[in-house]
């Protein structure tokens, strides 16, 4: 991590694909949810990313705290897409999409916390 950019970073790479795919699930709520829980499914995306990059640019110490806080807009996210699937918004296919990409991203994140976390 030491003087890489964030774009470098293999999570963000990966958290920006979850993000895009949110993104494009929010296309396909209902008028009326576009602007309730798509919204909320965009914030939501576009923190776990941001959360990397900023945390990236803050240094090593840092970075642990952003990191948790991404991965908790990311199980928020993943909330909100359960909540679509299950009153019918999206289909399974589209949950299990949201749920292996946001389980790879989890895991990189965590395991990025546990690696910074045992030298900071």
């Amino acid at each position: 991590m030491a003087g890489k950019s964030f774009r470098e970073l293999i999570v963000w790479e990966r958290a920006m694909q979850l993000a895009v795919y949110a993104y494009r699930l929010t296309l396909l709520l209902p008028r009326e949810e576009k602007f309730a829980i798509g919204d909320q499914m965009r914030r939501s995306a576009v923190s776990i990313p941001s959360n990397i990059a900023e945390g990236n640019a803050r240094g090593p110490k840092e970075m642990v705290h952003f990191l948790q806080y991404a991965q908790g807009s990311r199980v928020e996210l993943e909330t909100q897409v359960e909540i679509c699937y299950r009153v019918g918004y999206i289909t399974e296919a589209h949950l299990r999409q949201h749920i292996e990409l946001s389980t790879e991203v989890g895991r990189m994140i965590s395991s990025m916390i546990k690696t910074l976390s045992k030298y900071y």
